[in-house]
């Protein structure tokens, strides 16, 4: 039975999305239990030919129900690689394995409530991981032959976190100045800066991308939008960080995935894209919209937004983040396909459809939906202010 949601990634049941060139016939992902690489194979195993190798340690978040959701056909273009790329050896004997021809470099411990807690995990696996990386990416490369070598390509994908906080007005661009805030942003901006010397040093070709906050279905729910999915669905308390006023720009998975393959394959070498979904929300109105759509599904536990309550801020709370993606849509026509409120509700209508889902990861991490990054008291009031 096909998920709610993926409707919207189709016209006459034909995918829309953008396509692999032919001549990325062996790509190599790292993270592609994730998150967002989760969706970036699935697009991969569904709208090309192209053997997938999925290079992923399995950490807490990671996932291949969807994946493996897609059939025995695409099962068989799909190579799963367990390795960490804290261990250089194990990494480097990954890309001999694959021997690719494009790799997207997606692996990233990403959640900045948990980077507070353990920062020495993201240093490990965002700084030293991409190192390993690199490292053998550039030997293969070195050694491929010169017409395959011509045509090579990593793509590393980032963060619009690297660049830090925004006032009210404006939006970060490729010109932005680095300023990360968290432990987490912070790795993610040694792990771009790293990318872009072997680039300068080595003639690596790479291209970077900084993306905004994405969402949608398949999301470890432990993020803001699952987590306030899940807690309104079960009528539990909703945290609501602060005043609720930090902005984020919010980006639709699938368009995230449009922008990463045109970027990846027709991006300047050397150059960076910044991906932002046109969908600035502060979190307040994020928490209530969702809310309002448990309304209309589950009208018995309405107002769902009596739930909302104020919670101590997070340290180093950034207030706001805005992309503005003219690069990417100027010189490679990209623009998202979604707007906010299509791509909300199609993701709370996947997360009520796959309640299980959800449990059975959280309770594989053991993880049961507690507040992390914080060791001060966090309920500010009773009710929302």
């Amino acid at each position: 039975m096909e998920s709610p949601g993926v409707s919207l990634l189709k016209t006459n049941g034909a995918m829309i999305g953008t396509p692999l060139p032919q001549a990325f016939q062996r790509v190599l992902l790292t993270g592609g239990a994730g998150f967002i690489g989760g969706a970036m194979v699935r697009r991969l195993l569904s709208e090309s030919q192209a053997t997938v190798f999925n290079l992923d340690k399995m950490g807490y978040a990671s996932d291949l129900t969807g994946i493996e959701r897609l059939g025995a056909g695409a099962a068989e273009r799909h190579h799963l690689l367990q390795v960490d790329l804290a261990d250089g050896e194990a990494t480097a004997a990954a890309i001999k394995t694959a021997d690719p021809d494009l790799v997207l470099h997606l692996a990233a411990e990403s959640h900045v409530d948990r980077s507070i807690d353990g920062p020495g995990a993201f240093i490990e696996s965002n700084v030293t991981g991409t190192f390993h990386l690199l490292q053998a990416v550039r030997s293969h490369w070195e050694g491929l032959p010169a017409e395959r070598q011509a045509g090579f390509r990593l793509h590393h994908i980032s963060t619009d976190e690297v660049f830090g906080s925004l006032g009210a007005t404006g939006r970060f661009s490729e010109s932005t100045p680095y300023d990360p805030r968290s432990p987490y942003s912070a790795s993610k901006a040694a792990s771009d800066h790293l990318v872009s010397a072997w680039h300068h040093t080595y003639g690596l070709p790479v291209v970077l991308t900084n993306c905004s906050n994405n969402y949608g279905p398949w999301q470890f729910p432990e993020k803001l939008i699952p987590v306030v999915i899940l807690k309104a669905a079960a009528g539990e308390p909703i945290p609501l960080y602060g005043d609720g006023a930090n902005v984020r720009d919010w980006l639709y998975v699938e368009d995230h995935v449009d922008a990463l393959l045109l970027a990846a394959t027709q991006g300047q070498l050397g150059r960076s894209y910044c991906v932002g979904g046109h969908g600035e929300r502060t979190n307040k109105q994020v928490v209530e919209a969702i809310c309002a759509l448990l309304d209309e599904r589950r009208p018995g536990g309405a107002p769902h937004s009596d739930l909302i309550i104020p919670v101590r801020d997070r340290p180093g709370h950034d207030r706001r983040y805005a992309i503005d993606p003219a690069r990417i849509s100027e010189e490679l026509g990209w623009q998202p396909r979604h707007n906010f409120e299509e791509g909300l509700r199609a993701t709370v209508d996947w997360y009520l459809a796959n309640i299980d889902w959800c449990e059975a990861v959280r309770q594989r991490a053991g993880y049961g939906g507690e507040r992390m990054g914080s060791t001060t008291a966090e309920t500010v009031a009773s009710s929302p202010s």
